[in-house]
């Protein structure tokens, strides 16, 4: 089974650099949907590039290929079989699961409970649940999870052509920087906190004591912000709602059977065979009480399971100039560093990394961990849920699709609230 050490340097170095490109990829998403518009004759072509989904996935094709005529067709074919795709099936599946009609129903319906004991604007406080509760639970039902519910639930209501660009941004980074963050209560929810934890022997208490509270704070900063921005563009008629005159309404029993099945692929998070077999059964299920359902976002689920997928074959050839970087930094500079190399590469293969240093302090471990789930929100690929978020909202956005730069910008202030949480508190 090839390693880094066995790749040649000529190997590395190309990895890298297609690497970078990927990158490069990812922040040019947005023109290749403009030129699509413009060039009808080569649209199809360039509305495939312009897909941040198929950007990884690409460039992890154009790797092995390069492997396969550099080292050879068997050396590629074991580097690509040597990778772990658990997260990207786990990622496919719970999105599919999470986004069924009886979930986003029970959901809706308690965040509506909710909204309208509070004696403020019902439309407004289904804004701020969806930015600051729903992320929140993703600490129980995963990041992923909590990402797909939240996106669906607002999409109707922020995420509408009439609402200005920049307030969209805005609100797309407090949602996905959020949603880092929201996971650090406990210690399976966020990727990143789940390629250390056995390491590193940090239990669900010592998660929440340590990290938890802080970002709870900085969840509910960040959501009241950017709501009071939009107040002006929440109206009640944008309140998501079901095509209750198409559909029959969803019992109970068919909710609480669906919400089992979320429940039960979490719990199997790290067990393909196994969660691959409930979504079978899930499947079979949601045929058999088809008017219960809307259509089933295969779709977009298996777009974001190939992105993540073509991150795992990119970012595995990464570790080489990475671990050093993160090994050589102090704690206070480690922070810093870490957040700046999550906007670049997926936060969990950085922890992951800083897990294999040995005799890492108390210290550094709490830098590297904050600073990772702090820049979780800046770019596509910095955090493992937020590819879905991408594939559920790019349609509210122009050109249907969402600009890397534009996703940035949006997340530096929440970004830099979740900072001074972790930082100063």
């Amino acid at each position: 089974m090839p390693t880094q050490d066995s790749l040649s340097p000529v190997m590395q170095i190309l990895g890298a650099v297609l690497f970078g490109l990927a990158l490069l990829h990812t922040f040019a998403a947005k023109a290749f949907e403009v030129l699509a518009h413009k060039n009808p004759r080569h649209a199809g072509l360039l509305h495939l590039l312009g897909e941040v989904e198929v950007v990884f996935g690409f460039w992890a094709f154009v790797l092995i290929a390069c492997m396969a005529f550099i080292q050879g067709g068997a050396e590629a074919i074991a580097y690509a079989e040597s990778r772990q795709y658990t997260e990207p099936l786990f990622v496919f599946v719970v999105m599919v699961v999470a986004a069924s009609r009886p979930v986003l129903e029970a959901v809706r319906q308690l965040m509506g409970g909710i909204a309208r004991v509070v004696p403020l604007p019902t439309p407004l406080m289904l804004a701020w649940l969806g930015l600051a509760a729903v992320p929140l639970l993703g600490s129980l039902i995963t990041e992923p999870a909590a990402m797909t519910l939240a996106a669906l639930m607002l999409s109707t209501q922020i995420f509408r052509p009439d609402v200005p660009e920049r307030l969209k941004y805005a609100a797309l980074g407090v949602l996905f920087v959020n949603v880092s963050i929201g996971g650090t209560l406990t210690s399976y929810a966020a990727p990143p906190v789940l390629m250390v934890a056995s390491t590193w022997h940090w239990d669900t208490a010592f998660m929440a004591a340590t990290f938890g509270w802080k970002a709870a704070l900085a969840v509910v900063v960040n959501a009241t912000g950017v709501v009071f921005f939009l107040r002006k563009h929440l109206r009640a008629a944008d309140a998501p709602s079901v095509s209750a005159e198409t559909r029959a309404a969803v019992p109970w029993f068919v909710s609480l059977v669906h919400l089992a099945f979320l429940a039960g692929v979490v719990l199997l998070a790290h067990h393909p065979v196994l969660f691959l077999g409930l979504f079978l059964f899930f499947l079979g299920y949601t045929q058999a009480y088809e008017r219960f359902q809307n259509p089933l976002i295969l779709k977009e689920g298996l777009l974001v399971g190939f992105f993540l997928a073509g991150l795992v074959v990119l970012g595995g050839m990464q570790q080489w100039w990475l671990q050093p970087i993160v090994a050589g930094l102090g704690p206070n500079a480690l922070f810093f560093g870490a957040l700046g190399l999550t906007a670049v590469t997926d936060n969990a293969a950085l922890t992951y990394l800083g897990s294999l240093i040995v005799g890492m302090s108390d210290a550094s471990k709490y830098m590297l961990m904050a600073g990772a789930v702090a820049g979780g929100g800046l770019t596509v690929i910095a955090n493992a849920p937020n590819p879905a978020g991408v594939a559920l909202l790019k349609r509210g956005f122009a050109d249907g699709s969402i600009g890397a730069l534009g996703l940035l910008l949006g997340a530096l202030a929440p970004t830099a609230v979740a900072c001074v949480f972790f930082l100063w508190l």
